[in-house]
């Protein structure tokens, strides 16, 4: 008889086992329902849309996208066409448009999935309008205006062709107007109220349809940025849309990670590759398990003489010594008392103590970067929300 103890396979790992992860990710639904209904009571009457691309900025459609539903939220932005569909199996009746518009052939994709294409050209209008004449049925889009942002979004020249051939748009339902902001994460710049006033008057060469100009940092400009809709993003998920905003959004997002080694390294010896960090005295120095694999920047790496970014230990700062490897970073816990750094304890790296903004300007980016670029290696928590 087989000796079934020997025989049976290995359990499986558990990898949402976050006592043997190299860190963990936090985040608090509970946070991204408060900054959205700031965000609502904020603009009402106009609405309040939500821009939920690139997997929810990193953290997770699948999840946040019903919390703002149950918020009240009816209208959702992705980029692609794929983000669409995985949107529409979570919520079977909210209006979802696609920023990145209508790809030659994709028509009729869209109209099966029911995702609106945001058309970003005369082509595009020409082909959405060709097939809503072709299946006889006025399907609703959205046109984008370029009001100076000089990417996506049609030039005045095309606008006008448009405007002066209007059987292309009694060929589908015109359900919004858009345009999008390029400054308006610095408030007093002089390019947010050129490209308000330019899109209040390129888009009434349209027949009229809601407008919406506004993302987070337009949002906070005032009520004359917020037009029909808004369409917010990186303040529902915790980031500050201006550096002197009047509010700030709650924080959503918690970075941590564990320490794997903790030792004292004498005076005149270096830290990391390269060399770049010499030791002046004795340092007690932790060795963390992230790196830039995880979405920490290289950037972040802090050789002789630049002034160091700090994680933290419980309360206590740690600043980073020497280069962010892609699976490690060092930091200077001299001082910190044992129980906060020993091995295998938690170190914060984003959250209440370093926010987004805070490691973006050490990285030398936006803190979508830092959202969108998110380890994937930590098991993800999710906390509030009936989460």
């Amino acid at each position: 008889m087989r000796d079934e103890a020997k025989t049976a396979s290995p359990p499986a790992l558990d990898i949402d086992d976050t006592a043997g992860a190299p860190g963990l990710i936090t985040i608090d639904l509970d946070a991204v329902a408060a900054n959205y209904r700031h965000l609502r009571d904020r603009v009402a009457p106009s609405e309040c849309a939500a821009v939920i691309k690139a997997d929810a900025y990193g953290l997770g459609m699948a999840k946040i996208g019903p919390v703002l539903w149950r918020e009240g939220c009816r209208t959702f932005y992705v980029a692609t066409i794929a983000e669409g569909r995985a949107l529409r199996q979570l919520l079977p009746k909210a209006t979802i448009y696609a920023f990145d518009g209508l790809m030659p052939g994709t028509a009729d994709l869209f109209a099966e999935l029911d995702i609106r294409p945001v058309l970003n050209s005369i082509e595009e209008i020409r082909e959405w309008a060709a097939y809503c004449g072709k299946i006889g049925t006025p399907l609703p889009a959205g046109i984008h205006i370029d009001s100076g942002m000089n990417r996506l979004g049609l030039p005045e020249a095309e606008l006008d062709a448009v405007a002066e051939d209007l059987s292309l748009l009694d060929a589908f339902t015109l359900s919004l107007v858009m345009s999008h902001l390029a400054c308006s994460d610095v408030p007093k710049h002089p390019k947010n109220e050129a490209q308000r006033t330019r899109f209040d008057a390129l888009r009434r060469r349209l027949p009229a349809a809601p407008a919406s100009l506004s993302n987070s940092g337009g949002v906070m400009l005032g009520e004359a940025y917020h037009f029909d809709q808004v369409r917010p993003g990186i303040a529902i998920y915790g980031g500050q849309p201006a550096p002197d905003a009047d509010h700030r959004f709650a924080n959503v997002l918690t970075l941590e990670s564990r320490i794997l080694q903790v030792r004292t390294s004498p005076a005149g010896e270096t830290i990391g590759y390269g060399a770049t960090r010499h030791i002046d005295a004795p340092r007690r120095i932790a060795t963390v398990a992230i790196g830039y694999a995880d979405g920490i920047s290289w950037v972040l790496s802090a050789g002789d003489g630049k002034s160091p970014l700090n994680a933290y230990l419980g309360p206590h700062p740690a600043p980073l010594m020497g280069r962010v490897s892609m699976d490690l970073i060092t930091l200077d816990v001299t001082g910190i008392p044992e129980e906060y750094a020993s091995r295998g304890a938690l170190v914060q790296i984003i959250g209440p103590r370093v926010p987004l903004e805070t490691i973006a300007d050490y990285a030398q980016t936006v803190h979508y970067e830092i959202l969108t670029n998110l380890c994937r290696r930590a098991p993800r928590r999710y906390v509030g929300g009936d989460a």
